[in-house]
């Protein structure tokens, strides 16, 4: 089973979200947990590690940290990822979300399809942006890397 079974979220340390982010980051790990694809390939002398996963994310040191164990505790592969290519992504992000939350407010469906349409499109490109960060670390789907880069985002000190 290459996938992720439990998601543990360390933000200590960092101000507490919006109540909109709150949402989006409870959204996220629901959908990760119902529905995703995560595996570790092997290394030169070792085998694959075979799943299911339990994964930590946190920061140390200016870092994201992808900690990935078995679901017994065991652990696996812990991963150092620098914010840098992602602060661009992230920043649009959060704006686009911002004018998603204001528009859904007061303006008509048309105009909220728009921005949502521009928000998916930043979304896609954060998530795109993870896989190659992760790539020849992890291997995961689409639609499990988006919800990745909005627990990146959440995470992300500088917004």
């Amino acid at each position: 089973m290459s996938r992720i079974t439990r998601l543990d979220i360390d933000d200590s340390g960092l101000p507490p979200p919006s109540a909109e982010i709150e949402q989006e980051r409870r959204v996220a790990v629901f959908d990760l947990l119902e529905d995703n694809s995560f595996a570790l390939p092997g290394r030169e002398d070792a085998p694959a590690p075979e799943g299911p996963f339990a994964l930590k994310l946190f920061i140390r040191d200016g870092r994201l940290v992808f900690d990935t164990c078995t679901e017994a505790g065991e652990k696996v592969a812990e991963f150092h990822l620098s914010f840098g290519p992602f602060r661009q992504a992230v920043k649009d992000y959060f704006q686009i979300c911002a004018s998603y939350y204001e528009a859904v407010k007061k303006l008509p469906p048309s105009q909220i399809e728009a921005i949502d349409m521009a928000r998916r499109g930043i979304h896609n490109e954060g998530a795109r942006i993870l896989q190659e960060r992760l790539d020849g670390k992890v291997v995961l789907d689409i639609d499990t890397a988006r919800r990745l880069f909005t627990l990146v985002c959440v995470l992300t000190p500088v917004k």
